[in-house]
């Protein structure tokens, strides 16, 4: 399964409201998977929706500023109106108030960046942190990867429901839904887990952040020396769980 499938079901020009939602929202999981700006033309083939439905689906969300279109080559693309909504759901979310006032602490006992992880739709998407001084001068702070491949995302996607480790599975190759599979368990409980960087000699280091009804709202996470995971766990954990008993009970 690819991570098209993963998203809103492929196109029919379903009638009613129902089905225009679900193909308005294919339209933007299409366009937030390739290249910035795509053409009309592609975006029906791989939608599977009729050209005209797609022109019609593609002005209305251009008018509400959901997607824009580049004046010199026709092409469309996500608008700016969903960083707007992002940031308003992002600035209501009761775990990044918690996690807040621990992420300079543990940057400064760590001497490395940590990063706030949520799971949405089997993958994971790291939303907020605080840089160290290894940040170098090329960011990621809103980076998207498939949850099976970070440290975070597995125990998040461990966690989820059936329906979320599904779509985490769907992101993932047949080797690494094998592995998934067998270890599932182990992760769900793990209290941390850890996961080879792309550095050599480095590690990702990831906890869970467990609210007051044993949910995992998200995972605090920093890439460390490999001589240096069992400190970070521990610093990691003790925010992690400082923030969680606030959550759950406002």
């Amino acid at each position: 399964m690819t991570e098209l499938d993963a998203q809103p079901t492929r196109g029919t020009d379903s009638r009613g409201t129902l089905g225009t939602v679900r193909n308005a929202a294919l339209l933007l999981h299409l366009l937030s998977d390739g290249p910035a700006h795509q053409q009309l033309t592609e975006l029906a083939e791989r939608s599977g929706l009729s050209l005209p439905t797609v022109h019609r689906l593609l002005r209305s969300l251009t008018v509400a500023g959901l997607v824009e279109q580049d004046a010199r080559s026709a092409r469309y693309g996500l608008g700016p109106e969903l960083v707007r909504l992002s940031q308003r759901y992002l600035g209501r979310l009761p775990v990044l108030a918690a996690l807040s006032p621990y992420l300079l602490p543990v940057r400064d006992a760590l001497g490395t960046s940590v990063r706030i992880v949520l799971f949405v739709r089997g993958s994971v998407t790291y939303i907020d942190g605080a840089d160290g001084a290894d940040a170098g001068p090329y960011r990621e702070p809103h980076r998207v990867v498939p949850a099976v491949r970070s440290a975070a995302g597995r125990l998040l996607a461990a966690r989820a429901d059936d329906t979320g480790w599904a779509l985490a599975l769907a992101l993932a190759s047949a080797d690494e839904r094998a592995d998934a599979e067998t270890r599932r368990a182990a992760w769900r409980t793990a209290s941390h887990l850890t996961l080879a960087g792309a550095e050599q000699g480095h590690t990702e280091v990831a906890v869970p952040v467990v609210d007051a009804y044993d949910h995992a709202a998200a995972a605090l996470t920093a890439t460390v020396g490999d001589n240096d995971v069992d400190r970070a766990a521990t610093h990691l954990d003790r925010a992690a769980q400082a923030a969680g008993r606030t959550l759950g009970h406002a």
